[in-house]
C-alpha cells in the first residue's frame, strides 16, 4: 500500500519490494512513494534494509519480487546507467589524479557533451557548492567537506530526477558534520532535485529530511515529516529508535474523546491520546510512551494537574550547560528518565523522593507490538 495520501505523481514508487540474501530477508514487500523535489531520509539501524532499499533504486541490486518506479516507468529491470538517478557514496569516490573541475566534468565528458556547455555546467555546479575558488585543486588539496561537496557537484551536474545519498557524512568530524548537514540541505532546496538519504543518525535525518521513512526489519514502520515522527511515533520501535522514550505498559480502563486511560501495573492511571485508533480498536494491552523532555519535575509527592508518577532520584547526570537528565526509580522498580533544566534540578539530589508529570497530548498511547 503507498504512503502517498498527496495526490501527486512520485517520482519514486517502491511497490511491494522484497530481497533476501540467502537466508536473511533484507526486505519485506515494502512500499514506499517519494515525492518530487524532497529531501527523504530512510532512517534506521544497520541491518534494517535502508541500503539495500537504496542500492535497488539505484539498480545495483535486483529485488527477489516487486517493482520500481521512476516518474511512472517501470524500471526494476533497467541497468543502472540508463536511470536517471546518481549517487553519493560515503567514501566520495574521487579520482585523485585529477582536479576538482575534471572530476565534475567526467560524467559530462563521457556522455559527449560539446566542451563549452561542460565548461559552463562545470562552472555552475562548482557555484552552486561554494567551491569555484577550488576548480583546479586536486581532492587531496581539499578538506573533508570540500570533498564531499565536489562529491555532490559531480553527481548534480549530469541533472538526474533523483539524488541517492548512501551516508555522505559519515567520514566527517562532528563539527564539520553539523555545518555539512545545513550545507547539504540549501544544495538540494536550490537544485531542486529529490535527494534520498540513507543514514543511522536520528539528528542528521531531523535536520535536514522533509520526511523520514523509519526502516526495521526491511520494511518502514512509520513515514512522516521530522516533527510528526518524534512527537507522534506509531510503534514502539520508532519511539525507541528515533531520540529517547519512557515506556510504561498497561490496559486500556476507559476511553474519553479522544484520550484514553490506562491502567499501569503498580503505577496507577494514566491518561494520554492514542496514535493510531484503528490499533487501538482491537486491542487491551497497550504501550505509552513519553520523551524525557516532555516531563516535569518536582521534590516531594506534589500534587498534578495531570499524569503522575513517584519515585526517587536514582541518578543525576550533567547533559548540557541548561539541563540534567535524572534517573527515577518508580514504585514498581522500573527507570524513567527525565530532562530538567538546571536551576530545576539544583534542589534535588540522588536518594529524593520526586514527583514526576505530563501533559495527556504529551503522551503517545500505541498498541503492544515490539515492532
Amino acid at each position: 500500500m503507498s504512503d502517498n495520501q498527496s495526490g501527486t505523481e512520485p517520482v519514486v514508487r517502491i511497490d511491494g519490494l522484497s530481497k533476501r540474501y540467502g537466508n536473511v530477508a533484507a526486505l519485506c514487500e515494502l512500499d514506499l512513494d517519494v515525492l518530487q523535489g524532497e529531501f527523504l531520509t530512510l532512517l534506521g539501524p544497520s541491518g534494517c534494509g535502508k541500503t539495500t532499499t537504496l542500492r535497488v533504486i539505484g539498480g545495483f541490486e535486483r529485488p527477489d519480487s516487486g517493482r520500481v518506479y521512476l516518474g511512472g516507468a517501470d524500471v526494476t529491470d533497467v541497468p543502472p546507467y540508463f536511470r536517471p538517478v546518481n549517487t553519493v557514496f560515503q567514501s566520495y569516490a574521487l579520482f585523485p589524479h585529477i582536479s576538482a573541475f575534471d572530476n565534475v566534468a567526467f560524467g559530462l565528458r563521457m556522455s559527449r557533451i560539446a566542451k563549452s556547455e561542460v565548461n559552463q555546467r562545470v562552472m555552475e555546479q562548482l557555484e552552486m557548492v561554494g567551491l569555484a575558488r577550488a576548480a583546479k585543486r586536486k581532492p587531496h588539496q581539499l578538506s573533508g567537506g570540500e570533498q564531499q561537496r565536489i562529491a555532490l557537484a559531480r553527481a548534480l551536474v549530469l541533472k538526474p530526477r533523483v539524488l541517492l545519498l548512501d551516508e555522505p557524512l559519515g567520514s566527517l568530524d562532528y563539527k564539520l558534520r553539523k555545518h555539512m548537514e545545513m550545507e547539504m540541505k540549501a544544495i538540494q532546496r536550490q537544485a531542486g532535485i529529490t535527494f534520498i538519504l540513507v543514514t543511522h543518525d536520528q539528528t542528521e535525518a531531523i535536520t535536514m529530511s522533509d520526511r523520514i521513512a523509519v526502516m526495521n526489519r526491511g520494511t518502514v514502520d512509520q513515514v512522516g515529516s521530522p516533527l510528526e515522527v518524534y512527537e507522534r511515533p506509531r510503534t514502539r520501535f520508532v519511539a525507541g529508535f528515533l531520540g529517547d522514550a519512557n515506556f510504561i505498559t498497561g490496559r486500556i480502563l476507559h476511553r474519553n474523546g479522544k484520550a484514553v486511560t490506562v491502567e499501569a501495573h503498580k503505577l496507577g492511571q494514566i491518561t494520554g491520546v492514542p496514535v493510531d485508533q484503528a490499533v487501538l480498536d482491537s486491542a487491551e494491552q497497550v504501550v505509552i510512551a513519553v520523551r524525557p523532555e516532555h516531563v516535569t519535575c518536582h521534590k516531594g509527592r506534589t500534587p498534578a494537574e495531570s499524569n503522575a508518577l513517584f519515585g526517587r532520584v536514582e541518578d543525576i547526570s550533567y547533559v548540557g550547560a541548561m539541563d540534567r537528565k535524572l534517573t527515577v526509580r518508580l514504585s514498581d522498580g522500573s527507570l524513567f528518565e527525565a530532562l530538567v533544566r538546571s536551576d530545576a534540578a539544583l534542589d534535588l539530589s540522588v536518594g529524593d523522593e520526586v514527583t514526576i508529570s505530563w501533559h495527556e497530548e504529551r503522551t503517545a498511547v500505541l498498541g503492544d507490538g515490539e515492532s
